[in-house]
């Protein structure tokens, strides 16, 4: 049983809510909700169902499946609102789409003088069943934001433009120590972010569902994950 890890994770992910807060919400003490917590006592069922429905999750879940994809690598959890913003990008289908999409852009960006080159990307999602199951084959697209001192004029490919947009954001300190993992539950983490506070993902035409951003601080290398929310 995994109840009292579980119960510490939705708390935290549920804008940071202390035990006293929760305690207040439940209407017990602080000390209950910590021995909820150490998995020392557990709720009657019908506390546990308040718990569900405070959370947004099922009682299942609560109570067996390990929520808790957080780790040290996952920071400053929030919600921000990009401003409106112009891109060129260009997608690629391959084995390692990612790749072969963020060198394009890059030399793209270096070709037309673009300085300090700013790249998002995200999965592209207009793969066949048999690119991804004989040849696996997937979908990535690379962007480059464009300055605003940019001269369109000189600009061959497409210059898309975003709308004002709420955004969920998880940050990924180091991604790629392990990617394969660190990067997916990410994801993961950002949705039952999303979930406990009741953010509900928004998609449209006028902008970007959700995109990652890398960037290096201080000699350390980092990815935001954005996932679009409604308003």
């Amino acid at each position: 049983m995994r109840f009292g890890q579980n119960l510490q994770f939705l708390r935290k992910m549920h804008k940071g809510m202390t035990q006293d807060e929760l305690a207040e919400k439940m209407g017990v003490s602080r000390q209950t909700i910590s021995k909820w917590e150490m998995d020392s006592t557990f709720p009657e069922i019908e506390n546990a169902i308040m718990l569900c429905n405070l959370f947004s999750c099922s009682l299942d879940a609560l109570l067996r499946e390990n929520m808790n994809s957080d780790s040290e690598a996952y920071t400053n959890i929030r919600v921000e609102t990009v401003p409106p913003f112009r891109y060129v990008r260009y997608a690629v289908i391959s084995e390692e789409p990612e790749t072969d999409a963020i060198k394009h852009i890059n030399d793209w960006a270096v070709s037309c003088g673009i300085e300090q080159v700013e790249v998002i990307g995200w999965d592209f999602p207009f793969v066949s069943q048999e690119q991804i199951n004989v040849y696996h084959m997937h979908g990535y697209a690379a962007a480059c934001m464009i300055p605003e001192n940019f001269d369109a004029a000189c600009c061959e490919m497409e210059i898309l433009k975003q709308t004002n947009q709420q955004y969920a954001v998880i940050t990924i300190k180091e991604p790629f120590k392990a990617p394969f993992s660190l990067i997916p539950n990410a994801y993961k983490t950002l949705i039952r972010y999303m979930e406990v506070n009741n953010l509900e993902h928004r998609q449209s035409k006028e902008f970007l569902p959700c995109f990652e951003k890398e960037y290096e601080k201080d000699g350390i290398s980092y990815m935001d994950v954005y996932i679009a929310t409604e308003i």
